[in-house]
């Protein structure tokens, strides 16, 4: 158990990162505790060195998916659809993108991407309804691929689904933008982690 609990009058709850590991642990399949991990870190909920504080402290039992899983937020996974999509570039032994980086051109901020391949220029973002069902969430993220394509970047939108249902489709566009890739204006844009 925990040192400290907390108590709200007579409500008894634990901290985020507690609640999150225990909840890994309980949970009966990988992509699960994927979800919850990601979720918690992209939501702010957690961080991801309380999360592997929890982990060190924890009971070894059932903990491989979380360690697993705490291994991927780590490096930049943000959600349960970024790890298929990792999941698909490993399977595919596709070169390895930074997940979840900020671009800049100089000092000039462009965005936070999903996926980002440096040498190529690509960038892959996982567009899902629900972040991008409002108008101004959609407008958004249209004027975001607009800057990115206007600076000379491949910038492709892929949904959850698509990554479960058209697998071989993804990859072999993909494959397609990794081999066209590589302009001069691309090898401009400089990386740096996105915060979480």
């Amino acid at each position: 158990m925990p040192e400290r609990v907390c108590y709200d009058g007579a409500v008894q709850f634990t901290l985020p990162p507690r609640a999150v590991a225990d909840a890994a642990r309980e949970l009966a399949s990988f992509r699960d505790v994927r979800a919850v991990v990601a979720d918690a870190v992209q939501q702010g909920r957690c961080r991801v060195d309380g999360l592997g504080e929890e982990l060190r402290q924890g009971p070894i039992r059932n903990s491989a998916w979380l360690r697993r899983a705490l291994a991927e937020v780590a490096d930049g996974i943000r959600s349960a659809a970024e790890g298929d999509l990792r999941d698909l570039i490993v399977t595919a032994r596709l070169p390895m993108p930074m997940f979840n980086v900020r671009l800049y051109l100089g000092h000039t901020f462009l965005a936070v991407v999903d996926a980002w391949w440096p040498g190529a220029g690509v960038v892959v973002e996982v567009d899902s309804r629900e972040w991008h069902l409002s108008p101004e969430d959609w407008d958004y993220t249209l004027r975001r691929g607009r800057r990115l394509s206007a600076h000379g970047l491949i910038v492709l939108h892929v949904t959850p689904g698509q990554l479960r249902t058209q697998p071989t489709a993804v990859l072999a566009d993909l494959r397609h933008a990794l081999a066209a890739g590589g302009s001069q204006a691309a090898r401009a844009i400089r990386a740096r982690p996105a915060t979480g």
